[in-house]
């Protein structure tokens, strides 16, 4: 019986991403929907076909849909450019969604 051991690769896969996707965010986003976000994490697939890009955005419900729709518009953009740092055999597909950690977090400040 053989003992498999734990794969690290979909975590340091999720990391390289996170940071390329900071630093798009930070350089390189020119599209005037995309506002203030933070990229607060990325759940990577044990096939490293898929990843889900956590951000956090700051501003009102509309300005939050807005910018998951400009980030979902520069999707191929990002996945091109992370074919080219992350060497796989494909890219994984990006999926953006909004983490509601930090409102969650803001609520339950303002009720105690």
């Amino acid at each position: 019986m053989t003992v498999r051991r734990p794969s690290y690769r979909p975590e340091r896969v999720g990391e390289t991403i996170r940071e390329e996707v900071a630093a798009f965010l930070t350089s390189g986003a020119r599209d005037p929907r995309i506002g203030f976000v933070t990229v607060t994490g990325v759940d990577v697939s044990a096939d490293l076909a898929h990843a889900r890009v956590r951000v956090s955005v700051m501003g009102e419900e509309d300005e939050k849909a807005r910018t998951l729709d400009g980030l979902g518009s520069a999707a191929r953009y990002l996945r091109t450019r992370l074919a080219k740092v992350l060497h796989l055999r494909v890219a994984p597909e990006l999926r953006f969604e909004l983490d509601r950690g930090l409102d969650h977090a803001r609520r339950i400040d303002e009720v105690l």
